[in-house]
This record gives structure tokens, C-alpha cells and sequence, in this order.
């Protein structure tokens, strides 16, 4: 160094020794190579400490094809130690290192391949691409580029997790063209543009669409347009794109049907999607369409035909009075002497003709009532209903020498309701009751409540019921037939109580077992007048 002008200066002095012993020196300023140099060595330290932190593997060989510089990744990648890459192996053999750190892809002929990546040293300006399968999995973009002084860079990129994500990536898009394809509906997804994206064949098939125009991503009002001709009213065509331009733009859910020319029936619904785009559904109904209407009808056949059974019921029953009429009258006389003084055989004979009439004049009755239904709105008192039920059948348990027990406690209360059908509800109990039990027996009736409905239990300690006959217990004409003259002829008792007690929102429940007796318990909500059965 030294100081010329005032500025320093480097300079180059030499010292050349003379024939005559003398010296000769002379001096060269190289201040502005030495800057220069300083300014390379700056920037080959900035360079390295850069590729030191990038993500991928850079190494970097001279011309003597031995490695100059390599970057913290790839030491990393490559598993190489830093004392090793201190003695500048040459190119050979860091590709053999890497072939014993398993991290070379598998080759048959090594020397050969190592022999072909030795010529990117002498491509012509020329920058190499490939990509290394590693035995572990890994993926590897390898870059070679030829350097201008005979050296070459190699830069190495762990693609591995791209790759993988790729694959996902398109098993993934498989899997839901698949799925797509083998769904009953009919879908199809369109962007925010409307235009059509993704569909399955279920709904080309359905719209009658080419798959050529549907390739050409059509904005769903072309679509919608191109599809009318399969609808049954075209002009409904419009429903479509609307749909899907409330999920798209306003994010929402719609849905609707349409009926197609052929006679199909097809739910549809377009649903707005995460990303922005609409999905949009439809459902082939036309089977349950079918079944609908054949349940509809079905049903309007048996209301007509219900009908039909109810008049004729509610006609032989009043055609039945007028023959009762007049052998009640014709018995009721013979009874009173009209007909001449009886012998006390034909009394008896009379008797039977006139309990016979009755009880068949009461049969004709719970047939009809089986067919009627009442109104009820007025309040009922059912302490009183419950007595005058036991007053109608006190007779019957006195022949039968019944200990017939009545407990109505205060909280029973009242309910609104028809008390006619009501007194029958617990009479026709009563006579279920009595009718099963033996003489001496008991027969309880009872009745309490509480601020959200009444109770009435009616109970007997007499023969009980067989699972079986508990079973059709309340099944109108199917009950089996009384074996004791007070019952009635066809068992309707029960189920004509049961159809009154739910008429007014109850419900009756009957507990029995053989030789243990049976116990019935009618439920009666607390709901004011409510309407007609």
C-alpha cells in the first residue's frame, strides 16, 4: 500500500537485480484490481450465504470437475459431512457418495448413467432437467447448467410433497368422478359465472344433453334452454338457471320439481357450495309419485267404501227396529191379557220374547253407534256419569250376588264432553266386568283425577282373559261371543268404549290374566270443549 496525492493506492513493486549489481525497481498500481476482486470475493460470500438458505440443494463444480461449493441443503439432502466436501471431491465421486447414501435412483448400468451426466459439463450452453426417483420415495427436480469457465451448477429440489399431493390430488378426482358416475342423482356443479364444470352421466341422460356441448362448459341459461324440450311445460326451464343463480350469488338453498314429457317426476335442489360454486341436484321421484297416488287413491276407495259400509250398517239397523217394534208390541200384549188369559208357560215364553227384544233392540244399538259419531262441548260432571252408570247395571249385579263397590272421589271432576257417550262408556265396562265374574264375586268402580285429566278403573276379581281374547278385546266385531246371558251377543262393549274415550282424546288400557281377574282404566284429558269426534 501507499499513499500517492493524498489518496492510497495499492501498487505491485518489483525489484529486478542488474548485470552491474545494481538494482532496478519499478512499481504497478493494481488499486483497481484489488477493488474489483474484492467486489467478486463480496459477491460470491453474498451468493453463498443466499443459497445457503434457500430450500433446495445447490452445489457447484470448476472446470476440474471438482466440487468448488455446495449449500447447507444439500449437505442435508445428500447426507454428506462437511470434512469430506473440505477435501473437494471430484464429480465422480460425490455421485458415488450419493449412490451409498441411497439417494441416486436405482440404474442398471451405474458406470453408463454416471458417464451421461458427466457430458452436462460439455453441453453447449445448455440447461439439463430430469427427475430422480429415489428408492425411499422421495422425488427429486434435478437442474444441470453448463457454466461459461467448463464448471457446472447443479440445483436439486425435494418435489416429494408436490408429488404426493399431486397423487392425492388426482386419486382424489378419480374417486369423485367415480362417485360422480355412479350416483342415482343427477348432479352437476357450476361456477360463479354459471358456467358448467363437473357433471355425471346421470345428468346427461336426464337433461337428453350431447356430451359434446356439455365439454364446451355451457352457462347454465343455454343449458337451461337446451333442456326445455324434455320438460313437460318448457316455459319451467327458467326454474333452473334461477336456482342455481341464488346459490352462486346469493348463497342460497332452493329447490323445487319438475315434471318431465315423459311422464318422470324429478325433485331438484341447488345448493351453494364453500369454494363459490353451486351444486345442483335432482332426484328421479317418479316412483314414489306413483306410489303417492296409488295410496291416494287406495285411500279415497276405502273412504268411499267405508262410507258405503256405514249407510248400509246405519239402514239394516233402522230396517231391524221396525220388525223389533212390532214383536216387542205383539209381545208386550199377549203379556197384558189382550190376547186372552196365558197359561204360566207362555208367560215365561213372553218374558223370554221381551228380554230378547231388548237385548237385540240394545245390539242394534252399539252396531249403529259403531257407525255414528257424536259431537261433544258441553261440560260433563263425571261423578254424575259415573253413578247413573252404576245405577243402570246395580240389577244386574244383585242376580248375580256381586259385592259392587262404587268410589268416585272429588278430584274426578269434570271434562268437556257428550255425557251420553260417556254414561255408556262406563256402563258398557260395568257390564264387561259383571259379565266376568262369578256370583259373590266383586266388582270395583272407581274414579279420581288430577289437574290434567280424570281416571275411571273399573275392576273385578272374576275368570280374567287369555292373551289371545285380551288381544281382540277391542276389535268391533271380532271379539268372540259372550257365554253368559247378561253379556252382549256380540262382545261391542269394549270396543264401542274405546271408540268414545278416544273420540274425546283419551285413552283405555286393560290389564288381565287368567283366573286373577281384569282391570280397565280409562284416561280422560282435562281439554275443555274440544271438536266433534
Amino acid at each position: 500500500p501507499a499513499t500517492i496525492g493524498g489518496a492510497r493506492r495499492m501498487l505491485n513493486v518489483f525489484d529486478v537485480p542488474l548485470p552491474g549489481g545494481g538494482v532496478a525497481g519499478f512499481a504497478i498500481d493494481i488499486e483497481d484490481l484489488e477493488q474489483a476482486r474484492a467486489a467478486t470475493k463480496r459477491f460470491a460470500d453474498a451468493q453463498r450465504e443466499m443459497l445457503d438458505r434457500l430450500s433446495a440443494g445447490v452445489a457447484q463444480f470448476g472446470s476440474d470437475r471438482a466440487l468448488v461449493f455446495c449449500n447447507q441443503p444439500f449437505q442435508r439432502l445428500f447426507a454428506m459431512k462437511p470434512e469430506w466436501i473440505a477435501d473437494r471431491p471430484e464429480f465422480d465421486r460425490v455421485l458415488e457418495r450419493m449412490r451409498e447414501a441411497g439417494r441416486l435412483p436405482e440404474v442398471r448400468d451405474f458406470p453408463g448413467w454416471k458417464a451421461e451426466r458427466r457430458e452436462w459439463f460439455l453441453a453447449a450452453d445448455h440447461r439439463i432437467e430430469e427427475p430422480w426417483h429415489l428408492p425411499g420415495g422421495d422425488h427429486l427436480r434435478v437442474v444441470a447448467q453448463p457454466l461459461p469457465d467448463g464448471g457446472l451448477l447443479l440445483i436439486f429440489e425435494d418435489r416429494t410433497e408436490q408429488v404426493q399431493l399431486a397423487t392425492a390430488r388426482d386419486t382424489l378426482l378419480r374417486v369423485r368422478t367415480a362417485t360422480f358416475d355412479t350416483l342415482f342423482e343427477a348432479l352437476g356443479v357450476f361456477a360463479a359465472d354459471g358456467r358448467l364444470q363437473l357433471w355425471n352421466n346421470r345428468f346427461r341422460q336426464t337433461l337428453g344433453l350431447d356430451e359434446t356441448f356439455l365439454a364446451g362448459h355451457p352457462r347454465v341459461d343455454v343449458l337451461a334452454q337446451a333442456a326445455a324440450a324434455r320438460l313437460a311445460a318448457p316455459g319451467k326451464a327458467v326454474l333452473i338457471s334461477e336456482m342455481v343463480r341464488s346459490a352462486t350469488l346469493d348463497r342460497q338453498q332452493r329447490g323445487g320439481s319438475l315434471a318431465f314429457a315423459d311422464g318422470r317426476h324429478f325433485d331438484f335442489a341447488a345448493v351453494p357450495l364453500p369454494d363459490g360454486n353451486a351444486l345442483f341436484t335432482m332426484l328421479d321421484v317418479s316412483d314414489s309419485r306413483r306410489m303417492e297416488q296409488a295410496l291416494r287413491d287406495r285411500n279415497e276407495a276405502l273412504e268411499a267404501a267405508d262410507r258405503v259400509k256405514n249407510a248400509f250398517v246405519a239402514n239394516m239397523s233402522y230396517e231391524l227396529r221396525t220388525p223389533l217394534t212390532s214383536i216387542s208390541g205383539f209381545a208386550e200384549m199377549l203379556q197384558g191379557g189382550y190376547g186372552g188369559e196365558l197359561p204360566p208357560t207362555a208367560i215365561d215364553y213372553v218374558k223370554a220374547i221381551l228380554e230378547s227384544v231388548e237385548r237385540l233392540g240394545t245390539l242394534v244399538d252399539d252396531v249403529l253407534d259403531l257407525t255414528q259419531h257424536g259431537e261433544r262441548g258441553a261440560v260433563v260432571e263425571l261423578s254424575a256419569v259415573a253413578q247413573a252408570a252404576a245405577d243402570k247395571v246395580m240389577p244386574l249385579a244383585k242376580a248375580q250376588k256381586l259385592d259392587f263397590a262404587v268410589e268416585i272421589d272429588p278430584s274426578l271432576g269434570q271434562i268437556g264432553g257428550d255425557a251420553a257417550r260417556l254414561t255408556q262408556v262406563v256402563e258398557n265396562l260395568l257390564r264387561h266386568a259383571i259379565a266376568g265374574t262369578q256370583e259373590r264375586g266383586r266388582v270395583l268402580l272407581h274414579g279420581d283425577g288430577t289437574a290434567e285429566a280424570a281416571r275411571i278403573v273399573v275392576s273385578d276379581n272374576g275368570r280374567g282373559m287369555t292373551a289371545k281374547a285380551i288381544a281382540r278385546a277391542f276389535d268391533g266385531f271380532a271379539t268372540p261371543a259372550a257365554t253368559r246371558g247378561s253379556d252382549r251377543a256380540l262382545g261391542l262393549g269394549l270396543p264401542l268404549a274405546k271408540q268414545f274415550v278416544e273420540a274425546h282424546g283419551g285413552t283405555v288400557t286393560l290389564m288381565s290374566e287368567r283366573g286373577q281377574g281384569t282391570v280397565i282404566t280409562v284416561t280422560l284429558p282435562r281439554t275443555g270443549a274440544p271438536p266433534s269426534a
